[in-house]
């Protein structure tokens, strides 16, 4: 294709484009295809010669439209906001037409240099502190484009603990890494993202997820307690992640409390995720919900949810850009330039050393509309989902599960979850519309999220009528009385078979882990959530009360859980040729664990991976994490393989179908016994 050929191409693709947005109404908001459909529609194998533009577009339109959920679709209310304006698309454009990896500023100037200015111009439009900006006078901070929340956090946790194994080593200059690094104590909340965990999880360190108040919003002493216990059986509590806009239902971590707490612990790193929230602070009137950032590290937003730019775009801000980049440089000769003492390169700022021109379509954006345009999109927003949540609160058969102070609502039918199951699943597999479960306070609720660029009181009034007619439906099939509750097996004919599996992918992981088991913390407890309902069998730990070490009084129980997410990789390697497990070094790492999951071996496999490693009749190891070598006089039939419980299992090809949950302490005595000899 040449420059003629793209000149017409590109005429007709911004026509498709301007087509496809305009007459989005008359698609349905999800596909109604089944998993697997585009193979058979597509040949196997790519063509030898290439092949018409015409065909390439028609494939498009009968092929691929028919397998695309309409993110802009006026009828589209899950997730949240999916970013998009003509601006940002053009902006895009550019960017591809450019072509430049600005890793450095030497690998194209313009491309360092204006990220830098549109992530001062829209951190001063958010209110962020002075120490965020880096333009302002004495300050070491500054903004980065990162590809998304998820990788924000990453990166801010990474940074964080090359910061604590530092303060660590300094401490006790003859401490392995790997032992400090197995002390180390990351937080947050139960309504935090799943983004959270699988940092920890590259991290390969632990994650206390901790118990919000009925707000759904983390609290100061819920934090404190639980670093002081930790810090008393000898962890090192070193980073802290809030949540302004949960996912779920949109609530706000308390900062003026959690703030001052994290300051008590010298070595802790204070992370602000405002990932949809954030945008919102543009607004005046909305900056009181960002109170507490003054005692944050670093913050993170995504103009590509709220603010109109198309994905990818999520901005990070740090105070202190040092002790970012000091955990992620690394400087080959070719990557080296004239100018590093003097300039930015954000290839120190992330993981990634590719970088998009992602700072024109924020900048084509900010100056297209300006900040009071912004504003005027998100307060349009804020109006509908009132308009929403007044509907609701007039029909007595709903109720509002959240505070609404943004574009989300959470609403349910009075009465079970198994209703509003059902009501979700008839409502999305109708084509009509499209939302998300989540759970609020231990309950299935429906979110409702305004998300389209130009949504108006119509979208919303069609919105109800559509809810309301599937619920008078539902509720008139019932005849007025109590549904049942269904057993296994009709549930999942109900759920798993007729409702749409769009609504199985749901923004909130929670929703997979409806059930929290509690228990009174202690010195070393652990608590693990269930993670699928239908795979995951639960057994009852009657291991008695122990009270700590450290003679700290527990004044108020508080629900949590950690997360050791890779300790299975670190077992053992189990040696065919000897049928014997080779220790792991690593497993030192894990000897202060209390609860075991045993993982269902299945007969004759002869699979080398961790969940199918035979083991001997004696038992293996217990507190330890670590695998007790097999006899060696002759291999032992398949036993049941010894995994740490993590906080919220998923399935996946390391996971069995069945788990045990928790051990007794008599078997743990016994463990400790064995592995002691």
């Amino acid at each position: 294709m040449d420059s003629n050929q793209f000149r017409v191409r590109g005429q007709e693709m911004v026509e498709y484009i301007c087509r496809y947005l305009e007459e989005l109404p008359e698609r349905r908001v999800v596909p109604s295809v089944e998993p697997g459909y585009l193979k058979h529609l597509i040949p196997k194998e790519a063509p030898e010669n290439g092949e018409a533009w015409e065909d390439i577009m028609a494939d498009v339109e009968s092929k691929i439209m028919p397998g695309v959920t309409h993110w802009q679709h006026p009828r589209f209310h899950a997730y949240f906001p999916s970013g998009n304006s003509y601006p940002s698309i053009l902006g895009d454009m550019l960017s591809d037409a450019i072509g430049c990896i600005g890793f450095s500023w030497a690998a194209s100037p313009a491309c360092t240099e204006l990220e830098t200015i549109v992530l001062d111009w829209l951190g001063k439009a958010i209110g962020l502190p002075v120490d965020f900006l880096a333009f302002a006078e004495g300050s070491k901070g500054g903004g980065v484009i990162q590809t998304s929340a998820s990788e924000c956090v990453l990166v801010c946790m990474l940074a964080a603990r090359a910061q604590a194994i530092k303060r660590l080593k300094l401490k006790e200059p003859g401490a392995e890494e790997g032992v400090l690094l197995g002390r180390l104590m990351a937080y947050c909340s139960k309504e935090s993202h799943s983004c959270v965990e699988k940092a920890a999880m590259i991290s390969f360190v632990k994650l206390r997820i901790l118990e919000p108040d009925q707000r759904c919003s983390l609290r100061g002493p819920t934090l404190r307690q639980a670093m002081e216990e930790d810090e008393a059986a000898g962890l090192v509590p070193f980073f802290v992640s809030t949540t302004l806009g949960t996912t779920s239902c949109c609530s706000f971590d308390n900062l003026m409390e959690i703030g001052p707490v994290c300051r008590r612990f010298p070595s802790v790193w204070l992370h602000v995720d405002g990932a949809y929230a954030g945008n919102s602070f543009i607004c005046p009137e909305l900056k009181s919900l960002l109170d507490g950032v003054q005692y944050a590290d670093s913050f993170n937003t995504n103009p590509n949810k709220w603010l109109l730019v198309s994905f990818d775009c999520s901005c990070l801000w740090v105070r202190d850009r040092l002790r970012l980049t000091s955990a992620l440089v690394v400087d080959p000769l070719y990557l080296q330039h004239g100018y590093s003492e003097s300039t930015i390169d954000y290839r120190h700022w992330g993981v990634p050393l590719s970088r998009r021109f992602r700072a024109l379509k924020l900048w084509f954006v900010m100056r297209t509309y300006g900040i009071e345009g912004l504003r005027q999109y998100i307060r349009h927003h804020i109006k509908l989902a009132k308009s929403f949540e007044a509907r609701v609160l007039k029909d007595p058969r709903f109720e509002v599960c959240n505070e609404v102070k943004l574009g989300l609502v959470c609403f349910r039918l009075r009465g079970t979850d198994q209703l509003n199951m059902k009501l979700l699943s008839s409502i999305n597999a109708s084509g009509r519309l499209h939302m998300v479960p989540a759970t609020v306070v231990d309950k299935y609720i429906i979110r409702f999220c305004v998300t389209a660029q130009n949504a108006t009181e119509e979208d919303v009034e069609h919105a109800w009528q559509v809810i309301t007619e599937v619920a008078s439906s539902l509720l008139g099939e019932m005849n007025g009385e109590p549904p049942e509750i269904m057993d296994d097996r009709k549930r999942r004919e109900t759920l798993a078979y007729k409702r749409s599996f769009f609504v199985r992918m749901v923004s909130d992981p929670k929703i997979y882990n409806p059930k929290i088991a509690k228990a009174v913390p202690g010195q070393r407890r652990l608590v693990s959530s269930e993670a699928d309902i239908e795979d995951i069998e639960e057994v009852e730990n009657d291991e008695p009360e122990v009270e700590s070490a450290s003679n700290i009084t527990i004044q108020k129980p508080i629900a949590t859980w950690i997360s050791w997410p890779l300790e299975f990789l670190f077992q053992g390697v189990f040696d065919e040729a000897h049928h014997a497990e080779v220790p792991v070094s690593l497993c030192d790492r894990f000897r202060h664990l209390d609860t075991m999951v045993r993982l269902k071996a299945r007969r004759g496999s002869s699979s080398p991976s961790p969940e199918y490693e035979p083991r001997d009749d004696s038992g293996g190891s217990g507190g330890s994490g670590s695998v007790s070598p097999t006899s060696s006089t002759g291999p032992a039939p398949p036993q049941p393989a010894m995994l740490v419980a993590v906080a919220s299992p998923r399935r996946s090809p390391a996971f069995p179908r069945k788990l045990h949950f928790g051990r007794s302490s008599q078997q743990a005595g016994q463990e400790l016994d064995k592995d002691t000899k």
